[in-house]
């Protein structure tokens, strides 16, 4: 089948390499424009673009699909299936109905759960013990189109949203070989979405990233594990900002909302439910991740002193 994939970011290369793998004509490749990285602003290609080019596959980056440049492009390959996952961009109407077999996206969730922009954070820090993937035929509406197949996979006590991230990257690659596979074979069978019990995964920014510590200890942890890596939950101390990368659930330990309460090779901090949560990983400004552990050994954080 002759297919035009559109992915930007780490978690969709596992889908391409998949079609590559799986010996599709893969006739083109859309993604996001190179971006400047790091300090320097160095110029840098989206992951979905590296792979591409090894795989001497065409690249197209346009800024814009509005414009009509994107359609042009698409009219002269003429795909006959479009697969989108995780492209960040809305496709038009026009692009949608172009390929004779429509556009299937791979979405992080079990639809119609978390529509939107930031699936697998949003099921993190809303507790969720189950996740998935979904492939869906692609209509005009926001994630709302016809699903096709889904695979569930649970969510550890403990796992950040960049791990399931990485874990189902993975599932959805299987997810859309096995959704080609049977639309080849004719033997999928849509189903409609029941938008009552659609919600809503939003963008996520940095806005979300302050602790409030009077919360109760598991919806603490749930912050900071779904902001993980990206744009990681906050804390201050003596005036400094501290990011949160990993934590978990612990034995209560009386203390106020945000004292810490434990520092001997354990940061443990009380919330405000009578629990306490215990930060493993975090970073202080301009400096690299470490355990808590190796923290403690280079920053003052007194018992009985508090986070903010």
């Amino acid at each position: 089948m002759k297919i035009v994939f559109m992915g930007t970011p780490d978690f969709a290369v596992p889908c391409l390499q998949r079609l590559i793998s799986d010996v599709h004509e893969v006739a083109g490749v859309f993604t996001q424009p190179d971006k400047p990285k790091g300090r320097k602003g160095v110029l840098t290609p989206p992951p979905v673009k590296v792979l591409a080019e090894k795989e001497g596959i065409k690249v197209f980056q346009p800024a814009s699909l509005k414009d009509g440049e994107a359609v042009g492009i698409l009219k002269d390959i003429m795909p006959e299936l479009i697969i989108v996952v995780a492209y960040g961009k809305i496709l038009p109407p026009e692009i949608i109905r172009l390929p004779a077999f429509g556009c299937i996206n791979i979405h992080a969730s079990l639809l119609p759960k978390y529509r939107g922009a930031a699936p697998i954070q949003w099921a993190v820090i809303n507790g969720e013990e189950v996740t998935g993937i979904t492939s869906m035929q692609m209509d005009e509406g926001l994630d709302t189109g016809d699903m096709l197949l889904k695979e569930q996979v649970p969510i550890g006590e403990n796992e950040t949203a960049g791990e399931l991230w990485e874990r189902l990257s993975f599932v959805g690659a299987d997810v859309m070989s096995k959704t080609v596979t049977e639309l080849i074979n004719g033997t999928l069978t849509p189903e409609k979405q029941d938008d009552s019990l659609s919600s809503y995964a939003k963008m996520l920014s940095k806005e979300l990233s302050p602790v409030d510590w009077r919360r109760s200890a598991k919806e603490i942890h749930n912050q900071i594990r779904g902001l993980s890596p990206w744009p990681s939950a906050t804390a201050e101390k003596d005036g400094k900002t501290i990011k949160l990368h990993a934590s978990r659930l612990c034995e209560a330990i009386k203390g106020e909302p945000g004292e810490i309460v434990e520092n001997d090779g354990r940061l443990i901090v009380a919330c405000g439910n009578g629990e306490s949560v215990e930060i493993i990983s975090l970073q202080a400004e301009g400096k690299k991740a470490m355990t808590a552990a190796e923290f403690l050994r280079g920053n003052r954080m007194e018992k009985g002193s508090f986070l903010r």
